[in-house]
């Protein structure tokens, strides 16, 4: 068959006279002459003749073909030449164009021209000058031209004629000439047509020679630009536009882009495919191709039709016109989506782009959407973050609609993408650990969103990714911990949205711990965090009122941060208390059990009366803040005097205690009626009594004060109150004792206290001192008497006598001295080193500390004798609770007497490896406490003891530890880490031979992180460290470390001996780690791209400036003072074998990673070392891509399967910024 096509293709092209063939070019197939009669008759023969060779010639237009290339080679094998080849078929298609042609010329035309379009097809096409213009859109203009037209009267009848009258006036106006000059056209071409006659056989296969030539069109425009011939991109958006209605379409018209054309049956479908082949950019630039495209069909949407020579007429508004306007309609939107999707946006403008998307979506039918979204799941793994974040908001807008259903004409394959479950599972849960922080958040942001939209469906997809048993507990708590820890602002309140709506409806349990997840972040490091972290525990409130976890969260989040260093945060917290508890505290008359706002805050009184009493603090401070603003009226006062009994009473007493000091004039008859039957109330109930009786106390008569003090004496003198009423009774004893005279208010502490010491101090002496005394010993009547004997002392110096001292000190250790007489002198030693055990219980032992420290707070003598018998207990001491109460009262101490106190604190530092934990924390918060207020100084080894709580074995005492160094130490000292640097390379190595350098006292083996098995605690101390360095003090600790400690080595100072080993290795991995590198060399972070806004861009052109300057000081630093201590390091290090070597070329191998094409001329001193240098980083830099390709592989998701959202948690060294641990609110 090849043969035979081969034959009449030499047949074709050799018969030929050069001058014929150069006339067809030279008139540039405007018009030929005949044909010799020979090919005539061949042709006549064998009406299929193109249609063959077409067949033939076919596989060898496909690009991918090796053959492909050889086509020409075959032609000119045979004696065929190009040139006389497109004469021939111009000669055949011109021939059907001319008047009246017969079904076999307009046929042989239609095939021609095909044929000629597959010819431009085939590569090598451009080389053999196949194409011409005008050729070109003579083929385009066949089918059209071949089909028969119809009569001149039926065309006439669908065209609305401006020319009619007017019907109600019977009136005719006068017809334009154009018009009648077009009617006159169509007059003549109708008569050409009305000799000939088609049956229904022969219109079939014209039809089938009109599709033949449409699809070689389409496969033609998939590789044939048309960017440079606008003319004849002119002529197929015209050819196109009018098939879109050439016949009816069966079913709904698809306008997929991913079907193949032979796929595609009705010449409307092949049309809109063509015209979304010319919208694409190989044709020309986006916007302009889509200009003309739509232009045309601007037309078919207005039903009306064009003419070459006329102005365009209203079409009568059939079914095939409007369903053709219906089709370039969704064609248009079709068109508009995938170009909205394909030019993301500004920031600004995308969530109104994605809305637009979304309503041109909501009109297409099935087949199309499901192809779109299968588009849009492809475009969301895009590598550029803006088509991601598109991809999320357009996701975000469909799932507003409603879901669609699966019918007949959707393909098999697509249905997966039609239902919400791919969209939220595939396309929005799947961008949660995306490489960008950026998109990370964006689809956190929208998850959270789908729960607040009105759709079921998308509600219950989520609930489908939390509906399984087994993720419920740890894996859940596990990936929300990681996301609300990301080291970016925006994905962590991404991520904090999201945990609150999967609260809030109930998709994970409002549990103590998934709540805290909440909670937690308010103590964030960014300011931005906090306040999110407030709003979402509001919004959940607000969702939840009746819930006591949620309330009980709110309460632990909000109340710390009234006291926040950050006053903006301030201000959201008092914000959120006056909303929440102070706006809705009404009287009792109109509170209203169903009004929930009032039983909220009455509940969250109650909480802070019980759970929450710790935090009763922050909840004063509230008040400081609010007494200026006059808030608290007096009617307010009196609604609250209102509930002061009844359920309410506790909640009621809470608040008249925190603005009994602030507040109008109270009404004192319902306080002191309440204080006649106070008898054995509840405890805190009867402390806020007790400060709102303080509180009004200078505005009492003499005769209610004396009452008052004389109840209160009574209550003390049985010792039979809790501790917590025992210091409140006190407290309120010695604000009764306030007058204008110092005098008397002394004579009246001396009177009362010195009653209550001196009744004490009876019952100890008799159980402790005296034989038999504590055979039947009462442990609680113990502790308070010597917890009243603390409280009242204090207000009592000169009524403690030394019997009182010796007294105490029995209770800590049995007394080898005889007793003292009432009134002798105490011996001026006593034989004590230390807390001797006894019979005492450790109870008993941790009251008497508290209250020895007290008594010493008041006598200077009693604080020198007993200060070394503290320091002492802590370190041998073996109780809990001793030692604990120990280190407060030390620290106390270091308050009253600075200077005295202050030798002690390696003692106390030393605590901080202690073996229980709670005496760790509470030793890190009391010497927190004393740097701030600058009682103490970085002396001595103090802030290595610090940074080594950074490892510490309770992640909680960690945390501590980094919130108490980084935002309350380092903000007070900012030098702090940079000063301390170098020494701690030395002092965790244990490496004391340096002239310099960890020359303080080493007494503690416990504080030592030497040996390869603590490598990692101390690089975590080191990572730390660098991490909250500025650029400045990198640049600076860069050079420092060469000149103290590489240099060192070098001029033979320090001994390359084992020890000296182990300290070079940790110099030269601390060189080689990432928190060295200046921030102003790093770029932008993991998968984020640069904002197109003018700031963002200017902020870049800067960023750009200012890495180029600081790179060549870099460089320069490093060519001076670096490279001539490596390249001699190097040396030693060869001579003497040492396994360091091979860190000093791994820092290398980081270093020159920007010096990459500078390696040569960096290293010219030493040609060896620059060999190795550069082979390393080409070894690096393969390893690197390696790994990328791999992350990349694990990333790619399909869409069928199931991801499991369970994450591990980072390693802290690549964590996201520390919130504010829980234990910082006593640091407040």
């Amino acid at each position: 068959c090849f043969e035979r096509s081969m034959d009449v293709l030499v047949l074709l092209t050799c018969w030929y006279v050069s001058a014929w063939v150069d006339a067809v070019w030279g008139f540039e197939f405007t018009h030929t002459d005949p044909l010799d009669p020979v090919i005539e008759e061949e042709i006549k023969e064998d009406p299929d003749v193109f249609k063959t060779i077409y067949k033939q010639l076919l596989p060898f237009s496909a690009e991918d073909d090796d053959d492909a290339r050889s086509v020409w080679v075959v032609f000119g094998e045979n004696g065929v030449s190009a040139k006389p080849l497109v004469a021939v078929l111009s000669y055949f298609i011109l021939r059907a164009k001319a008047k009246s042609p017969s079904l076999e010329q307009r046929l042989c035309g239609l095939q021609a021209a095909s044929l000629y379009l597959l010819l431009l097809k085939i590569p090598g096409s451009v080389a053999n000058k196949v194409y011409h213009q005008i050729l070109f859109d003579t083929c385009l203009n066949m089918p059209l031209k071949c089909w028969p037209q119809d009569s001149g009267k039926k065309r006439k009848k669908d065209c609305l004629k401006s020319s009619q009258g007017d019907p109600k006036t019977g009136k005719r106006s006068k017809p334009p000439k154009k018009v009648s000059e077009e009617m006159e056209i169509d007059d003549d071409e109708d008569d050409e047509e009305q000799g000939v006659y088609f049956s229904p056989q022969d219109l079939l296969k014209l039809r089938e020679g009109i599709v033949l030539l449409v699809r070689t069109l389409l496969r033609l425009l998939e590789r044939f630009s048309l960017r440079d011939k606008p003319q004849s991109a002119d002529s197929c958006v015209q050819l196109f536009t009018q098939l879109t209605n050439f016949e009816p379409v069966i079913g709904d018209l698809s306008f997929s882009q991913e079907r193949n054309v032979d796929q595609l049956q009705s010449l409307p479908e092949l049309s809109y495919h063509g015209l979304g082949l010319l919208c694409s950019t190989i044709h020309g630039e986006g916007d302009e191709c889509r200009r003309r495209v739509f232009r045309k069909l601007l037309y078919v949407i207005l039903m009306m039709k064009t003419q070459e020579r006329s102005k365009p007429c209203l079409l009568a508004p059939s079914q095939a016109v409007c369903g053709a306007r219906d089709q370039a309609m969704l064609f248009i939107g079709l068109v508009t989506v995938y170009s909205l999707l394909s030019r993301v946006p500004k920031s600004e403008y995308r969530v109104s782009g994605a809305q637009a998307v979304g309503k041109l979506m909501a009109k297409m039918p099935c087949q199309d959407y499901a192809a779109i979204i299968k588009w849009l799941y492809s475009y969301s793994r895009n590598n550029k973050v803006a088509f991601r974040m598109f991809a999320l908001d357009v996701a975000l807008v469909l799932l507003e609609q409603s879901e669609r259903d699966v019918d007949d004409t959707v393909d098999p394959e697509l249905a997966v993408f039609l239902p919400h479950r791919f969209l939220v599972h595939n396309i929005i849960y799947n961008h949660r650990n995306d490489v960008s922080p950026t998109v990370r958040g964006h689809a956190l942001h929208c998850l959270a969103q789908c729960l607040e939209l009105g759709s079921q469906n998308a509600t219950k997809c989520v609930h489908e990714l939390f509906s399984n048993s087994k993720y419920i507990t740890t894996e859940t708590l596990t990936l929300f911990k990681k996301h609300v820890s990301d080291p970016k602002t925006n994905a962590r309140k991404s991520a904090l949205e999201t945990v609150m709506s999967l609260l809030k409806h109930g998709v994970i349990s409002c549990s103590a711990e998934n709540l805290s997840i909440l909670s937690d972040r308010c103590r964030d490091p960014a300011v931005s965090v906090k306040k999110k972290a407030m709003q979402c525990l509001m919004d959940l409130l607000a969702a939840l009122p009746e819930n006591r976890e949620v309330q009980e969260a709110w309460l632990r989040a909000v109340l710390p941060a009234v006291m926040d260093s950050e006053s903006s945060v301030q201000e959201k917290a008092l914000e959120c208390l006056d909303h929440v508890v102070i706006a809705h505290i009404k009287s009792q008359g109109k509170y209203r059990d169903d009004d929930t706002s009032q039983k909220l805050a009455w509940d969250l009184l109650g909480l802070m009366c019980e759970k929450c009493q710790h935090l009763s603090r922050c909840f004063s401070k509230s008040f400081s803040v609010w007494a200026p603003q006059q808030k608290f009226t007096p009617g307010f006062v009196n609604g609250l005097l209102s509930h002061t009994e009844g359920e309410r009473a506790a909640a009621a007493w809470l608040l008249l205690a925190k603005i009994a000091s602030c507040s109008p004039k109270l009404n004192y008859g319902t306080v002191l009626d309440t204080w006649e039957n106070t008898i054995r109330l509840e405890i805190t109930m009867t402390c806020h009594i007790l400060s709102v009786l303080g509180d009004i106390a200078s505005n009492l008569n003499d005769d209610t004060k004396t009452r008052i003090v004389d109840d209160l004496m009574g209550w003390l003198k049985t010792f039979s109150l809790p501790l917590e009423v025992i210091s409140s009774c006190v407290d309120t004893l010695v604000r009764f004792s306030r007058s204008d005279n110092t005098q008397d208010t002394l004579r009246f502490l001396d009177r009362f206290c010195g009653e209550l010491v001196s009744v004490c101090e009876s019952y100890l002496s008799a159980v402790i001192l005296q034989e038999k005394g504590a055979e039947n010993i009462n442990e609680d009547l113990l502790v308070k008497h010597l917890h009243t004997l603390g409280v009242a002392s204090l207000h009592c110096p000169s009524k403690v006598g030394k019997r009182i001292f010796l007294v105490v000190q029995s209770v800590l250790t049995p007394s080898e001295q005889p007793v003292p007489a009432e009134g002798d002198e105490l011996p001026a030693s006593q034989p004590l080193s230390q807390f001797k055990p006894n019979s005492m219980s450790t109870v008993v032992r941790a009251h008497a500390v508290i209250t020895l420290g007290k008594l010493c707070l008041q006598h200077e003598e009693l604080m020198l004798k007993y200060l070394p018998v503290f320091a002492r207990e802590l370190e041998v001491g073996t109780e809990l609770a001793v030692r604990s109460n120990v280190v407060v009262v030390m620290c106390d101490l270091c308050v009253r007497y600075t200077n005295t106190v202050t030798r002690y604190i390696p003692n106390i530092s030393a605590c901080l490896r202690d073996k229980d934990p709670i005496v760790r924390e509470q030793t890190l918060i009391m010497l927190t406490n004393l740097l701030q207020e600058e009682y103490v100084k970085w002396k001595g080894a103090l802030f290595f003891r610090f940074a080594i709580v950074l490892v510490d074995p309770d992640p909680a005492i960690v945390d501590l530890c980094e919130y108490c160094l980084v935002d309350l130490l380092l903000k007070k000292s900012p030098l702090m880490f940079s000063q301390h640097f170098i020494e701690c390379i030395f002092h965790f190595n244990s490496y004391e031979k340096h002239k310099k350098y960890n020359k303080f006292l080493q007494t503690e083996s416990r504080f030592s992180l030497k040996g390869r098995q603590n490598q990692g605690k101390r690089f975590r101390i080191y990572r730390f460290l660098l991490k909250n360095f500025t650029d400045e003090q990198r640049f600076n600790i860069t050079t420092k470390i060469c000149q103290d400690i590489l240099a060192t080595f070098v001029d033979s100072e320090l001994p390359l001996d084992s020890d000296g080993s182990e300290l070079l290795a940790d110099t030269f991995d601390i060189l080689s780690l990432k928190e060295m590198k200046l921030t102003a060399m790093s770029g932008p972070a993991a998968g984020e791209e640069p904002q197109e806004d003018e700031m963002a861009m200017a902020k870049a052109v800067l960023q750009v400036a200012q890495k180029k300057l600081v790179s060549q000081v870099q460089k320069r630093n490093f060519v001076e003072n670096v490279i001539p201590i490596i390249i001699s390091l190097k040396n030693m290090l060869e001579e003497q074998h040492s396994p360091v070597l091979k860190h000093l070329m791994a820092y290398l191998q980081v270093t020159m990673q920007e010096y990459r094409s500078e390696v040569k001329e960096l290293f010219a001193a030493d040609e060896q070392l620059a060999a190795e240098v550069e082979y390393n980083l080409k070894r690096f830099e393969k390893e690197k891509q390696q790994q990328m390709e791999n992350q990349l592989a694990s990333f790619t998701f399909s869409p069928q399967r199931n991801v499991s959202f369970a994450s591990p948690l980072s390693p802290r060294g690549t964590k996201g910024p520390a919130q504010t641990p829980k234990s910082a609110d006593a640091l407040r």
